[in-house]
Order: structure tokens, then C-alpha cells, then sequence
């Protein structure tokens, strides 16, 4: 969702930060050897970036979150201030030096952003991330590209790439990045009413094992203005994805733009059913998906994998640029991974990697789950 959009009336402080720095010159082939735990955060640029417009549309967009899993948590010998009330980290541009643990033997690693446009992020250090990361699948969010990109450096990494490209101008878009060729691609939502505002916000990329459905789900608008939207996509995608939950196992990752319950987002109180994301009615159809009702006779439950694995934990996904969110830890979980609740045994970590922020207003989502769901065999 966009920052305006996130921006509640009621409770100013839900947005976040101010500026964006930039990251030092250097070559892509740069060993990124480094720990987290050790590495240093660059200061941020002036304060004028902070009164940046961000561009409407986008803004109409995007959602509030703030992140961390505990094995990304900031080292207990960095300042205090360098630490949120919540344990994440604060740092407003990307890390000097990124790395990751190596993946569990026997898994694909899965990885989801919302990048808050292609462009802008790849100047500010996305391919060091995607570097030190090496997923397998990348699916990425908020691309905003008018084409298909021609970038060597995903395409050599990728060689399967689907791009989903908005009507719109620099508007919505995403992209399945994969190092493995799937059986099949789909970029349309079967039943919606309006294809032409489903175009770019939905990719189905089925492989030997199951589904990958990529999303970048609409959003219900500043002041709930185009939520009646936000409940047709929520009527067809639902039956979408328990439809393919029937053929084989799904998983759904991307930016879901919804704050599943209350712990995942930093006011809940003062933004219940004010603020587009955390309404009745996308709660309530999340949870469908989750535990379809006993009406629902045949339909396969799912498991939204990171807050199974962390079920205190407050974490988000995404910080807005404004009122300094991201120094307080004022954020929502927005970007996430769903999957068939008989794929959940096959799940071996999953985190959100809350250090990599500055490239975005959001921060990227991993998972790494046994290699035959998705090579099948």
C-alpha cells in the first residue's frame, strides 16, 4: 500500500521514515562478508530527502510495516539506539556488508520484496541483497516497470522470468524470478470482473510440486475509498487459490496488504477500520483463506508460515518514509508467505530479513522449504 494510504488521521505516528541514504560506490563483485551482527550502518542522507514527494499512485498503494525474525536481530554491542522498543534494527539505509546463513541442505530458498519500483531500488543496493540472498525464487513487488526489463545481472541469476506489467504507468507490477523453469505461467485472476485492474498485481507459476501464486494485492484505498475493490479481488482470489489448493499445494507470498490481527501492526487500536489493510472485511478474508468456514465443504485450509513461527513476535514488513517510523518500530507485517496447511511439515525457516531496508520502504521475506515441493522429485 502507499504511504498516503497507510497514514492514519487518527494516529499520525503510524507512518515512518524520513530519509533515504546512499549507499557507497563500489562494485557489484564486492565480497559482502560481513556478519549483521558486525557490520557497520552509514548515516543517513540530509533531511531534506525526508520532504520527498512520494508518487501518488504508489502511495494509493503501498502498506506500513515493520519487521524482524530473531536470527536477524541487531547485535547486543551495537548503541541502543540502534535497536527499536520491539528488538529490530533502525538502521535507514541498506548495510555496508550483507550475509545471510547458509541454506538448510535439501531446500530452495524463496525470497519476496516489495521494491517500491525497480528503478529506484537498484540504485540504492537491491542487487547486493539479491546477491548475498541467492534465492532461488525471487519474487518481487511494486516493480513499476512499463516493460520488461533487460538486466543481465537477474537474467544470468533467473533465467525464467515472468513480469506482470500494470495498464498504468510506473504503477503496481510484479515479477517470479526463477532459477528453475516452470510447467506453466499465468498472469490473470479467473472470475474478476475488471481484468485490467488485476493486470500486474498476480502471477500463478506452477512447478512439478505446486503452486507459486505472486501477489501484489489491491488496496483499499485512502479513506477506504475503493475498499468495495478490495472485496471483489478478496471474493475471486479466494476461490482462485482454494481451487488450486485442490490440483496441487500452494504457496502465495508477495505483499498481501493486509495486517492479518492485531500484533501486526504497531497501532491497531487506533487504525481498526480507518485505515485501508486493517479493516473487518480483509481480516475477515484472510482468515477465510486460513480456516475456511465449516459452509465450505472440501476447501484445504492454510498457514501463514512466519507468524506460526513466531507467534509473539511484532514484526513488520514495512516502514513508511514519514514521521520516522522506522526509528520507532512503527510499521504493519504486510509481505508474507501463505501455504497449504499439508506443506507446512516441509517448511525448514522462515524470517524477515529486517536489516535490509533503504532500498525500499519495505523489507524482503524468506522462506526455505524441502527442494521436491517445488522441483518434485
Amino acid at each position: 500500500m502507499a504511504l498516503l494510504t497507510r497514514l492514519s488521521l487518527h494516529n499520525p505516528q503510524l507512518c515512518a521514515l524520513s530519509t533515504i541514504g546512499r549507499r557507497p560506490a563500489s562494485p557489484l563483485s564486492r565480497q559482502l562478508h560481513a556478519s549483521f551482527l558486525t557490520r557497520q550502518i552509514m548515516p543517513p542522507k540530509n533531511k531534506t530527502a525526508a520532504k520527498r514527494k512520494a508518487a501518488s499512485e504508489s502511495q494509493s498503494d503501498n502498506e506500513a510495516t515493520q519487521s524482524t525474525s530473531k536470527k536477524a536481530k541487531v547485535s547486543k554491542d551495537l548503541p541502543e539506539s540502534a535497536v527499536a522498543t520491539n528488538g529490530q534494527p533502525t538502521n535507514k539505509v541498506l548495510p555496508v556488508n550483507i550475509s545471510f546463513p547458509p541454506r538448510i541442505a535439501g531446500t530452495v530458498r524463496l525470497s519476496t520484496w516489495n521494491i517500491c519500483s525497480l528503478a529506484s531500488a537498484s540504485k540504492k543496493g537491491f542487487k547486493f541483497y539479491v546477491e548475498a540472498e541467492d534465492p532461488d525464487v525471487l519474487v518481487l513487488t511494486e516493480t513499476k516497470v512499463n516493460e520488461v526489463p533487460v538486466d543481465p545481472f537477474l537474467t544470468s541469476r533467473f533465467p525464467h522470468c515472468t513480469w506482470a506489467i500494470s495498464s498504468k504507468k510506473t504503477y503496481s507490477g510484479t515479477a517470479v524470478l526463477s532459477k528453475h523453469k516452470p510447467l506453466s505461467v499465468d498472469t490473470k485472476l479467473p472470475g474478476h470482473p475488471d481484468p485490467s485492474s488485476v493486470k500486474g498485481r498476480i502471477i500463478t507459476v506452477e512447478f512439478s510440486g505446486c503452486y507459486i501464486v505472486a501477489t501484489y494485492v489491491t488496496n483499499a484505498g485512502q479513506g477506504l475509498k475503493t475498499l468495495k475493490e478490495k472485496n471483489v479481488w478478496n471474493e475471486h482470489f479466494t476461490a482462485y487459490i482454494q481451487d488450486l489448493d485442490k490440483k496441487k499445494p500452494v504457496i502465495w507470498m508477495g505483499d498481501l496488504n493486509v495486517a492479518p490481527t492485531a500484533i501486526d501492526l504497531a497501532n491497531a487500536k487506533s487504525n481498526w477500520n480507518k485505515t485501508p489493510g486493517y479493516t473487518k472485511d480483509e481480516t475477515e478474508a484472510f482468515q477465510n483463506i486460513l480456516n475456511p468456514p465449516a459452509s465450505a465443504a472440501g476447501v484445504g485450509k492454510f498457514v501463514d508460515v512466519w507468524r506460526q513461527n513466531h507467534p509473539e513476535d511484532k514484526h513488520y514488513t514495512y516502514f513508511s518514509y514519514r514521521f520516522n517510523c522506522r526509528t520507532k518500530g512503527l510499521g504493519w507485517r504486510l509481505d508474507m508467505f501463505v501455504v497449504s496447511e499439508r506443506l507446512v511439515e516441509k517448511v525448514k525457516m522462515c524470517e524477515i530479513r529486517s536489516e535490509i531496508y533503504g532500498a525500499s520502504d519495505h523489507v524482503p521475506v524468506v522462506m526455505e522449504i524441502e527442494s521436491d515441493v517445488v522441483t518434485g522429485g
